[in-house]
């Protein structure tokens, strides 16, 4: 096969499998720039939440029950217990707390994005890793190598590569 029939094949397979996979690489794009504001409130909303929690729990216990990372009593008045997202009634076992959440699709966004091998679909996530592998790799054959598009291609690739080191050791 000789090497136009090769860069005509890549192209096709380049351009179809990107047609493919738009809806899950804009997906990957959307919840990447919201991970990088996971430490912040950005795109949460406010949640009150009530819960009933048996009464002679301790606040190990209490911050375990809530689901409340870094659980700690601020204060305690009466029957009152007063912490950071809310408080918790002893006499009636009513807990009442604000907790902040991504909006649905976006929570379920960052957990295909962040999936490791304990989560069932992380396999996905191996397969659109090797999809963008063959991008990468397929890029360099829809353009015969003879022409000038090619060779700015390539100058662009060593900027890529350098910006790359640059963004990793610095």
């Amino acid at each position: 096969m000789n090497n136009r029939k090769i860069s005509n094949k890549f192209r096709v397979y380049h351009r179809y499998l990107g047609f493919f996979l738009a809806g899950i690489m804009a997906m990957y794009a959307i919840s990447g720039i919201v991970l990088i504001f996971r430490n912040t409130d950005a795109f949460k909303i406010e949640n009150t939440i009530e819960k009933k929690l048996p009464r002679d729990l301790s606040d190990e216990q209490i911050g375990k029950t809530l689901k409340i990372e870094n659980f700690k009593v601020d204060r305690i008045e009466g029957e009152k217990i007063y912490f950071e997202q809310g408080e918790l009634d002893r006499s009636t076992g009513l807990a009442t707390y604000k907790v902040k959440k991504l909006p649905l699709i976006l929570e379920n966004m960052t957990k295909l994005h962040k999936a490791n091998t304990t989560r069932p679909l992380f396999f996905l996530n191996i397969i659109f890793g090797l999809c963008l592998l063959f991008f990468v790799i397929s890029a360099f054959w829809m353009f015969m190598p003879s022409t000038k598009i090619f060779r700015k291609g390539v100058f662009f690739t060593i900027g890529g590569i350098i910006l790359t080191l640059i963004l990793l050791f610095v």
